[in-house]
Order: C-alpha cells, then structure tokens, then sequence
C-alpha cells in the first residue's frame, strides 16, 4: 500500500512540474532541480554517530556556503581518500577499514555535500569535487577510492583539477552519463520533454556543463594515473555498463566484475584484490 501511494505521490509531483513548466518555467526549473539534487537519506547527528567515525578526528572545514567535515584515522605517510555515494556518509567505508588498515596508512573521508555531518541541502557532482579538492590540497593523498556517484565526483575532480599528489584511483559503481541520470530521474517522475531541456539549461548556466557531454568516458580519457573499475553485473542502481563506458577511456586501469553483490560493493575478496593492488604492486 505504501508503495502504490508513493509512486502516485511522485507522479503527482511530476504532473505539477510539467504543468508549471508552461506557466512559470523558472518555478518549474526550481522544483525539479530541487528533487534531483536533494538527499532524502546519509544525514548524521552528532549525537549519534557511528562507532567508526567517533574512532576518527573530526575537522570541519568551510568551503563557500557549507561546512564539511574531514574524518582522519592517523597512520603512515600513505594517505587515502573515500569517497560515499548517494544518500550515504563516510560510515558507508566500515566494511573496506580493516583491508586498509593492514598497510598503516592514513586513512580519510568526508561526507558530501548535504550528507552525514556536512551543511546544506543540495548535492551535485562539482560541489562535491570540490570538497575533494580541497582535502587534496590539505592532505595530498596519493589513493582515492569513491563509489557511486562519489565515483563519477572523483574523476569529476581529477579531470578538472589534476592533483599531482594522487597516484592510484579505485572507482566502485560508479555512474558515467549524467544524461542518463536526468532521463531515468524525468522518467521515475514523469517529466515531459520541456522540463528535461529547462533542467539542461540550468546545468549549463550555473555549473558550464553540457549534460549530453558530461559522460564518464570522456572524463577518464584524461587520466593518465592507474586504477581500478570494480561494477557488479547484479547492480540494481547504476547499470554495468555505465562502468565499462568509463574503462573504455580510462586506458591504465584494472576492470574487476563482480556478481551477487549489488550496488553496496562490500566483499571481502573484492576488498583482498584492491588491498593487494594498492600495497603490493
């Protein structure tokens, strides 16, 4: 019963949208940028935090208009970066420490924009960047390891900023096109063919971005590091296939599939195979 109620709830939404997109198509615009880019879940309180991010030193860093924080579990001179996805937090690692706790390093992580412990209530990809820039430019890490959408941010980030500091990049579930993003949120809400094109103006005006040019592939044809694309062919949220698009441009790195596991990515032979990856080779 929820979910029938639900799913009219949203196509009601949708049918609202459209309709003031012949009306107000400023309002129009608003609205729908709004649900695309607002999380509904990842928030923490910092009464209740997760054990592993009450085991970390927490520094809160202030970027523009939000406050993010920075966990850091002190270790080695080998510094790495994680990454979360969509309504997650960087209590989404928990799974993965113990892989990489083996070596000493220093491990760090952030919540992303309107996320766990960080500020405001919108999200999108070149904020995000962002935030990752700015611990790069902290901390000089030399692995980043993303997933999901915290996976398009990291090459998002690399492409735009190529820090020299940053040697090796795990990508897990990472979506490549965000055209096909905007067409699946248009289609979950029922969004006619007017709302879609005011929503790729509005990326274009306030981010540059052309969203039939922002695609994975072209973003990794400029790396020149080494790495890891790691998709499950079981993924119910990103398809394959948005990650074979990224390791067709991204030449220098390690394609691992994996079955069963789905969109959370948690194994512990897909963690052994990044820890060897990243220590030994």
């Amino acid at each position: 019963m929820n979910r029938i109620f639900n799913t009219f709830l949203i196509k009601t939404i949708g049918c609202y949208i459209n309709v003031l997109s012949y009306i107000f198509p400023k309002m129009a615009t608003k609205l729908a940028y709004k649900f695309f880019s607002e999380p509904r879940a990842g928030k923490l309180k910092p009464e209740f935090m997760p054990e592993i991010l009450e085991k970390a030193t927490i520094e809160t860093v202030s970027l523009k208009n939000y406050n993010f924080p920075i966990y850091k579990w002190d270790g080695n001179e080998t510094k790495i970066l994680l990454i979360h996805g969509w309504e997650s937090n960087a209590s989404r690692w928990e799974p993965m420490f113990p892989y990489l706790q083996k070596s000493g390093c220093t491990i760090l992580a952030i919540d992303g924009p309107a996320h766990g412990l960080s500020s405001g209530d919108e999200f999108n990809v070149p904020y995000y960047a962002e935030f990752i820039n700015t611990v790069f430019q902290k901390y000089e890490p030399q692995i980043l390891i993303g997933h999901s959408i915290g996976g398009s941010a990291c090459l998002y980030f690399q492409h735009h900023f190529s820090s020299i500091s940053l040697e090796k990049m795990i990508l897990l579930g990472a979506p490549s096109d965000l055209e096909i993003l905007l067409n699946n949120y248009a289609q979950l809400l029922g969004l006619n063919t007017k709302v879609v094109q005011l929503l790729n103006t509005y990326f274009f005006e306030r981010f540059n971005i052309k969203t039939d040019e922002f695609l994975g592939e072209k973003l990794a044809s400029s790396l020149v590091i080494e790495g890891i694309i790691s998709h499950d062919i079981d993924d119910d949220v990103v398809l394959f296939l948005e990650s074979k698009k990224i390791a067709s441009g991204w030449k220098k790195a390690t394609f691992i599939e994996t079955k069963g596991l789905g969109h959370s990515m948690h194994d512990k032979t897909l963690y052994e195979d990044i820890e060897k990856y990243l220590f030994t080779s």
